[in-house]
């Protein structure tokens, strides 16, 4: 047995918990601090490498059989390294995607338990603290804010001590090569993956974002389809193969592949958002439609999808729908400009520019890069508006 500590009629204990603040020490130890009031405790305490977390599929973890699992992952902002050119961020880096991927693949009653150091985490996945998508299934906790003191915290024996081990090795290169702010460096050492395991269909994954963000397209087309050969059922070659094809303005092909990725996890709400744009931009409103609409149901606070709502309402005539979508961008994020012009609120626009529209200000929403909108509108000399596929899709979230 271990000593742990316990938090006291704090925290739901159906939900999973994030740690932040404080010093790794001090998050590691209030990790350990689970309630003793838990009417089953966990049969299986589960260790996760974060660095090696984005490369590991869920289902071939090798998770422990006894149920329930309680899984631990130290400093998960690991798991979310943002180095990589604007454009081309590797999807299993994305924190939306990788967290709603291991809760789709765990069982009821399972519990995932993460750390993080806020201000890195921040910076890779700042949508764990706007909850959005998956995010809203997790508590946060401050360890700043507990004191020793806390009748909260008191100690407990009654805990088992981890009955398993990281699941995978750490793939040392490809997690070295997705922390380095060298795109360079980053082929290369993907390179050095692929030609080590080159039946590995995660190690062609990242050589093919690599070779993306080198503007190498024929390599990254090669190391897609060597991918796709070696895991036609996982989502996130589709979803790759999908950048691929819509950087190529091949708008079949990437509706082709976004569909695809979205019929293999339902759940993957950037998959329908550019499925939603690139249908969009090949005319199809309808279903432009639907495709953000399921994807709102999985990210409900995305205000970028909530301003394609409210521009494909206005193309099919409906206003009332298009006006509430863009008043709820508004309210989630004040300084998105796109929100002012995306349907009957146009007469805001005007004042946005000058700084004067209520709520606006210069500067793009918080953890919102610049040019972040799905999609955008473009003038016909008919007046008509249409839809413009977003090039920027490494920062879907």
């Amino acid at each position: 047995m271990v000593m742990v500590h316990a938090f006291h009629n704090c925290l739901d204990v159906t939900r999973h918990l994030l740690i932040v603040g404080g010093k790794r020490v001090d998050r590691e130890r209030a990790a350990l601090g689970q309630e003793t009031a838990l009417a089953v405790r966990p049969a299986s305490i589960v260790a996760l490498d974060a660095a090696a977390l984005p490369f590991i599929r869920p289902a071939a973890a090798r998770l422990p059989v006894a149920r329930p699992r309680l899984l631990r992952v130290d400093e998960i902002h690991h798991a979310f390294p943002n180095a990589q050119s604007s454009g081309t961020r590797l999807v299993l880096t994305q924190s939306i995607y990788l967290v709603q991927k291991w809760l789709d693949t765990i069982e009821p009653g399972d519990r995932i338990v993460a750390t993080a150091d806020r201000e890195v985490l921040e910076r890779g996945a700042i949508e764990a603290f706007q909850k959005r998508g998956p995010w809203k299934a997790f508590d946060i906790v401050d360890v700043d804010r507990l004191e020793s003191s806390d009748p909260r915290y008191v100690e407990d024996h009654s805990w088992p001590s981890s009955s398993a081990a990281s699941p995978a090795s750490e793939p040392s290169r490809l997690a070295r090569a997705y922390r380095t702010s060298s795109s360079e460096e980053r082929l290369r050492l993907c390179r050095e993956e692929v030609a080590a395991a080159p039946d590995s269909a995660a190690a062609a994954l990242g050589l093919a974002s690599a070779c993306r963000e080198r503007q190498d397209l024929g390599g990254a087309r090669a190391a897609l389809d060597a991918a796709i050969r070696l895991a036609p059922d996982w989502e996130a070659v589709h979803y790759e193969d999908g950048k691929f094809w819509l950087g190529c303005e091949d708008m079949i092909r990437a509706r082709d592949a976004f569909q695809r990725a979205g019929d293999l996890m339902p759940n993957f709400s950037a998959a329908f958002s550019n499925l939603g744009a690139t249908l969009g931009e090949l005319d199809e409103p309808d279903d432009a439609l639907a495709a953000f609409t399921h994807a709102l149901s999985a990210d409900p606070d995305s205000f970028t999808l909530l301003n394609n709502i409210g521009v494909v309402n206005r193309e099919l005539g409906r206003l009332g729908e298009s006006e509430a979508a863009c008043r709820r961008v508004i309210e989630i994020a004040p300084g998105f400009v796109f929100g002012y012009y995306g349907g009957p609120l146009r007469g805001f626009a005007r004042g946005v520019r000058r700084g004067s529209a209520p709520g606006s200000r210069k500067e793009p929403a918080p953890g919102v890069p610049p040019g972040s909108g799905a999609i955008r509108e473009r003038r016909h000399c008919r007046g008509r508006a249409r839809f413009v596929a977003r090039r920027r899709l490494g920062v879907t979230r």
